[in-house]
């Protein structure tokens, strides 16, 4: 069965550079699904319940509807929340300066796009890290 990833960004260019660095990595290992900002993202999730997503590359900064948290705060929180989603990975993938202590505080992964941006294979790095949850790449 085809592992499932959906990628939340609301700058295209950041959404289609995560989907090729991860066809590039693994081909059609995962199906994935985008989404361009925190409520689209858990309107997803939500319609995806009997079906979770095994990992969710989220970025911080998106709407501001959720001030003073952040959009991708507010969405991981929100996905936490979900019982059917206890397996599910969730790795922030932003430019803030504290992406480390909010990831840290969040329970969560996170890689820097400054950094991704010239070494795709830190998101290839991110995924052995998480490998027992993705038993079936090689």
């Amino acid at each position: 069965m085809q592992k499932k990833i959906l990628i939340v960004d609301d700058t295209k260019s950041w959404q289609v550079f995560n989907k090729e660095v991860i066809f590039q990595l693994y081909g059609n290992l995962f199906e994935i699904t985008t989404a361009s900002s925190a409520k689209e993202a858990l309107s997803i999730v939500n319609k995806n319940i009997e079906s979770p997503f095994d990992v969710i590359l989220t970025d911080l900064q998106m709407e501001t509807s959720f001030e003073p948290k952040l959009a991708g705060e507010w969405l991981i929180e929100q996905i936490r929340s979900i019982p059917k989603f206890d397996s599910s990975k969730i790795v922030i993938v932003s430019a803030m300066y504290n992406i480390e202590i909010i990831a840290k505080r969040l329970n969560v992964e996170c890689i820097s796009k400054n950094l991704l941006i010239n070494n795709k294979l830190l998101l290839k790095f991110m995924f052995e890290k998480i490998k027992p949850l993705l038993s079936n790449i090689d």
